[in-house]
């Protein structure tokens, strides 16, 4: 092999070994930056010959952006401490070659993080785009919360700037619909059928169970708070996260998803995180436990809870008591209960956020 310094094409460093180390491995590294700024000329061959190398072996290469980001100001430093010991290196020729050693390495670093980012963005565009289903598309444009019931009989009361897309009726054995923005899920019991809610990078798994989502695309996290029941959060497949298995969540627990490094924090007690208590919504903080209540002040608790109105014959329900437990259903199923215990001629009718109660009287 010829002496590097006769070296006049690309094709004489590729074929070099010790280049190729130095390239890939930092070997030799002050040598070869010091020889390659002696010479403009150099430093052009040298930055074409380095980005060969990056293209071909970058699959071999695993950086994190910390560590691109130090090799990027290690170039810094290094033609910083140049230019202070060697005043000759200040003129033209110095500045053209730094600058393409500089940008030789950024072009590194571009590589390195197309090949290995950091945050692998999953939109709800995405999400439903690559859903075969048919999906219908409920977007809240208000400045009020709005109650979606699903084929199921679950019920979602989405936040306004939200959007859900579900499917008309659930085919398989499974439940999938896809939240962008924030909603309230109370989600009707069937353990042969898993629910599903894709919300971004995180996925929600669900039998029969209350909780809240918050997955806005201009917010840093995704957090999922768990009212009743029992969870299980995981990332999307497409990412890469140190919690592949997921987190099980019970009843006051929460797991925040962070965009920027792909981790979760599981919060085992939403009383103490400041943020997600100071984000509770009115049907959170609710108790749908009735003891020896009157019916029409359960009806009450369900248009606070839900911003529903319900019509009901006053008068025929005036004396009417009632205890039960409500607070693991969806609306529907809430209504049913109330219905079959006031008598079987009692029944509802409910369309959008109006809610009609017919009765002839309790038992």
């Amino acid at each position: 092999m010829q002496p590097r310094d006769l070296y006049t094409k690309v094709e004489d460093f590729l074929s070099d070994e010790s280049f190729q180390r130095w390239v890939r491995f930092k070997e030799n590294h002050t040598h070869w930056e010091e020889w390659t700024l002696e010479s403009p000329e150099r430093a052009k061959l040298v930055q074409e010959a380095r980005l060969w190398i990056v293209s071909m072996k970058i699959e071999d290469t695993e950086l994190s952006e910390q560590e691109v980001q130090i090799s990027l100001q290690d170039t810094w430093q290094t033609i910083g401490s140049f230019q202070e010991r060697k005043s000759i290196w200040r003129t033209h020729w110095f500045r053209a070659a730094a600058a393409i050693l500089i940008i030789g390495a950024a072009t590194t670093a571009y590589f390195l993080l197309q090949r290995n980012p950091t945050h692998t963005v999953i939109t709800y565009k995405d999400l439903v785009e690559k859903d075969t289903e048919g999906l219908i598309e409920q977007t809240n444009n208000s400045n009020k919360p709005q109650l979606i019931t699903l084929a199921d009989a679950s019920s979602v009361l989405l936040q306004p700037k939200s959007k859900l897309s579900y499917p008309k009726e659930f085919s398989g054995n499974e439940r999938k619909v896809y939240l962008s923005g924030e909603g309230f899920f109370e989600i009707s019991k069937n353990p042969s059928k898993p629910f599903y809610v894709y919300a971004n990078e995180v996925v929600t798994k669900v039998y029969g169970t209350s909780f809240r989502v918050i997955a806005y695309p201009t917010q840093p996290n995704v957090e999922v708070v768990v009212r009743t029941g029992k969870v299980k959060v995981m990332p999307n497949e497409e990412i890469q996260s140190d919690t592949q298995e997921g987190i099980m969540l019970l009843p006051n627990q929460a797991a925040r998803f962070v965009r920027n490094n792909l981790s979760f924090e599981k919060i085992l007690d939403i009383t103490q995180d400041k943020p997600l208590i100071a984000s509770t919504n009115t049907i959170e903080q609710l108790s749908f436990e009735f003891r020896d209540i009157p019916v029409q002040q359960i009806f009450t608790t369900i248009e606070q809870a839900y911003l529903v109105k319900i019509e009901y014959p006053q008068e025929k329900l005036k004396d009417c008591y009632m205890t039960t437990s409500l607070s693991d259903e969806p609306l529907p199923e809430k209504l049913k209960i109330i219905c079959e215990s006031l008598g079987s001629d009692t029944r509802y009718e409910m369309n959008g956020n109006q809610i009609t109660i017919i009765s002839t009287g309790c038992n």
